[in-house]
């Protein structure tokens, strides 16, 4: 599901979106980078979070979440300099356990793991 594309995009850096809502309709974002994303051998993905409390609350009461994630650094469709995608799944945080001590490992900073399930990821451009 998340092609060589999606990979190459996450080699560049670039602002990456995280969509959440709770019990209510008005929605949070909350912001990351893209290389600080990890891609499971399943092809979850794991973000390191210090921040994301509301994204946490709100993932505790409903557990979807839309992702928008580019870069100008890789070529879209036609060639065009340029790609994103629009990633949209479930998701749920990690506090302990193998990925969370992976993540620590890599980025000292951060206090739990988003750990998202992917159930569509769509290149835009």
């Amino acid at each position: 599901m998340l092609t060589e594309k999606f990979h190459d995009v996450l080699k560049h850096e670039g602002v990456v979106t995280v969509v959440s809502w709770g019990d209510s309709p008005e929605p949070h974002i909350a912001n990351t980078w893209n290389t600080y994303l990890v891609v499971t051998d399943n092809e979850r993905i794991l973000i390191p979070a210090y921040g994301f409390r509301k994204t946490e609350k709100n993932v505790n009461a409903n557990n979807k979440i839309k992702m928008a994630l580019g870069s100008k650094e890789v070529l879209g469709y036609k060639d065009y300099q340029g790609t994103g995608f629009v990633v949209e799944g479930t998701a749920k945080y990690l506090e302990s356990g193998p990925e969370y001590d992976m993540m620590k490992e890599k980025f000292s900073f951060l206090s739990r793991v988003l750990e998202i399930t992917v159930t569509s990821a769509k290149q835009g451009i």
